[in-house]
Order: C-alpha cells, then structure tokens, then sequence
C-alpha cells in the first residue's frame, strides 16, 4: 500500500517530536533523581557533622547506648524505627536500607569507642518528587499527543501546494490543453517540477497529433489502394481466360489484399484511444460463421471440419471490429498449421475455447507466442506468417479487458481460451 506524501511527513515529524520529549522527559528524570540523591547525601553530611559536634560538645545530649547494636542510635525525625541488627555489620558510611517496605537512610559514624546510628526518613520527600516525575511524563504524553495533531496539520501546510499540483495534473489528463502557471507555487522545487512537466506534457501533445495525423494517414493512403487491389481482383475473377496458375496467383493476392485491410484495421483500432468503449451485444455463434468464410477455401482444400458448439441465442459483450480481429488471427493461426483433423469451437462458463488437431506448439515456446515477430513455424514453410498475429491479439484482449490462454500438447493440437462474458454478466 501507498501511504501520501502527508501522511510520511506527519508521521516523520510525530516520530521526531516523541522522541525527542520523550528523550528530554527521561533525561529530566535521570538528573532529578541524581539531583535528588545529591541533595539527599548533602543534607546527611551536614546534619551528620552537626550532631557529632553537638555530642562531642555535649555527651549529655547523646541518646542511650544500644547494646545490641553497640552503639547509639538517634533518629533525626521524631518517628522511632527499630534498626535490624544486620546494620551493626554495615561500614562507616551513609547506607540505605528497606524497613517495612519503606526505604531509609542511615548514616553510620565512628563516636569515641562506639559508633552513632543516624536514622533519616525521606519518603514524604520522595513521594512528593514521585508525583513530580509522574506529572512529567503524563505532560509528555499529552505533548506527544498534541505533536502529532500539530504534525498532521504542518504536513497539510507543506503538501497542500504538492495536492494542488495533482489535482490541475489530473485535470490536464481529463482532456485540459492549457499548460500549469508556475507563478501559482512559491517553492523552487515545485516551479522547476511544474516547468518539466509542461515540457514533457507538450512533448507528449505533439507525440499524439503526429500519432493522430499518422493514423489518418494510413487510414486514407493505405486503405485506398488495397480497396483497389480488392476490386482489381474481383473483376479479374470473372474473366474465364484467367485458369490455372494465373488464377491461383490471383486468389493468392486477394488474399493478401484482405489479411493487409485486416492488420490495418488492427492497428487502427489499437490506435484509437476510445475505442475501449464501443461495446455491445454480439451473437457469437453468427460471428464465427463470418470469421470462417474467408478460410472456406483452405478448409476444404486441406479437409479441416469446422464444428461449432455455440448456442445460437448466445450473446457476449464486446466490440465487434476488434473480437472479429481476434477471432479472424486465431483461426488463420489454426488453419495455417493445421494439415487434417478439425477445428472446435465451443463456449463454457465464459470462455470460448478453439481447439484444432495440428503440430501444437513445443513447451518452450508457449510462454513467446505473444511476443511480436516470434514464430514457431520453420522459416522455410510456404504457409508462413510474419509473428504479428498474436501479437495483435494480445494487445487486443489487453485493451477490452479479455483474458486469453493458450494450452498446446505437440503432436494433439492447439487449444485457445478466450474469456468472454455474457452480454448478461457486462
């Protein structure tokens, strides 16, 4: 799937804005809580070296002698905790112990031959810092939030020029011939983008008038003198001092005559843009009694029998030129190779399947029998084509639409599918 250009860049710049909160959140975490282990061990120190002094100064201000820890043990807030004993074992030093799930503080310092327990409770302290840090990240979570609402609407500020470039494209290919102003954008890349555009759009303008003029063209000089030829040939037909090979000859020019009329009506229809669209009911069974006539000659001079098992009634949704064209080089295919046997046609579930009873086609070359000037024949045999037919026919079922197999077995025959639906099913 595609993902739009706004949508990358929102999703880049939430992904940047995060991650930088949330880089600033945790470093602001890390140093407070270093911050406030610092604070912490400052407060210990000077109230530590406040309360040796006073002792010292004073022993009558110090608090009884606990044997079982061996030393005194003095609280520096007014709640009483009962020390374990393994804190007797503990270094001179500040140390922080679990009593009761709750975490304390307890400063340990040598006093004469004894040594002075100091017990601190932080946890109002740290509670509160906790909220603090709590606080901190739920505000992280909503800036990140409000980052990405505010990604979403900058990245539809820095696209919008970019959408409005394909919304006029769109509107150039729906048939607008007048070129994009470029002064309508004010970012460099999108006036140099605009610029190359209209060069490539009047290139391809004039690409297609010199297509068009072609066309017409072959149209108008090509069709004239074949319609000539074919007219020329008729009127020759009916002369009786033309027999033999003279008139063997003749035939064989009509016949070229007509399969030319045919390849450029093939390549005109190909040409023609809307084409696609003219598409209406044909009787199948009527239109391949038509694509048949023009091979009755070669039927009947090679044997070939010609079944067809297509319902009379049956109608499918397609433009007659062009599935005449199809029709037309798919059985000109088969009955150029095809020396004895029959040719079957029939249609199923959609498909109308041709069979015939030649060579068939060897297992490497089925997947080239589309591609233009490929053939399989020898170059040497009189009834070779030009690998042009199929090519045609390809291109043909590509533009309508119609999906065409072709499934051979050497030395049983050929088989073509077409896929064809029901003037119903369109």
């Amino acid at each position: 799937m595609r993902n739009s250009l706004r949508f990358k860049v929102a999703l880049f710049f939430s992904v940047l804005g995060i991650a930088l909160l949330l880089a600033q959140a945790f470093g602001v975490k890390a140093l407070a809580e270093t911050q406030e282990e610092k604070l912490i061990a400052a407060l210990i120190h000077d109230d530590m070296a406040s309360v040796l002094k006073n002792y010292e100064a004073d022993p009558s201000l110090l608090p009884p002698f606990d044997a079982r820890m061996s030393g005194y043990v003095s609280g520096a807030h007014r709640e009483s905790i009962t020390l374990p004993e393994s804190v007797r074992d503990l270094p001179f030093g500040t140390h922080e112990i679990i009593i009761g799930g709750r975490e304390i503080h307890v400063a340990i310092a040598p006093l004469g031959t004894a040594r002075l327990y100091r017990v601190y409770n932080f946890n109002i302290y740290e509670k509160h810092f906790k909220q603090v840090i709590n606080v901190l990240m739920a505000g992280t979570g909503i800036f990140a939030l409000l980052t990405i609402w505010l990604s979403f609407g900058l990245s539809g500020l820095l696209v919008r020029q970019v959408a409005g470039l394909a919304r006029q494209v769109k509107e150039l290919r729906l048939g607008e011939s007048a070129p994009i102003q470029p002064g309508r954008y004010d970012e460099t890349e999108l006036v140099g983008l605009v610029e190359a555009f209209n060069d490539y759009h009047q290139r391809m303008a004039d690409m297609i008038a010199r297509e068009k003029e072609f066309t017409g063209n072959v149209s108008h000089e090509l069709r004239t003198p074949l319609t000539a030829i074919k007219t020329s040939c008729e009127l020759l037909e009916q002369d009786a001092a033309i027999s033999g090979k003279s008139r063997a000859r003749l035939q064989q020019i009509e016949r070229a005559a007509d399969n030319m009329r045919e390849l450029t009506s093939a390549l005109l229809m190909l040409a023609r843009e809307d084409s696609a669209r003219d598409v209406e009911p044909v009787a199948m069974a009527k239109m391949i009694e038509t694509t048949l006539a023009p091979f009755a000659d070669q039927l009947a001079r090679k044997g070939l029998d010609t079944i067809i098992d297509v319902d009379c009634e049956l109608r499918v949704a397609a433009n007659r030129p062009a599935l005449a064209i199809v029709l037309s080089n798919i059985v000109d295919n088969a009955v150029r190779h095809t020396d004895h046997g029959r040719l079957h046609f029939r249609y199923a579930d959609g498909w109308l399947c041709i069979e015939d009873t030649g060579p068939g086609i060897p297992a490497q070359a089925l997947p080239h029998v589309f591609e233009r000037f490929y053939q399989t024949g020898s170059p040497h045999s009189a009834m070779q084509g030009v690998g042009i037919g199929l090519s045609i026919v390809r291109k043909l079922c590509d533009r309508y639409g119609w999906r065409i197999e072709i499934g051979s077995e050497p030395g049983i025959g050929t088989r073509v599918s077409l896929r064809l639906p029901t003037a119903n099913e369109a």
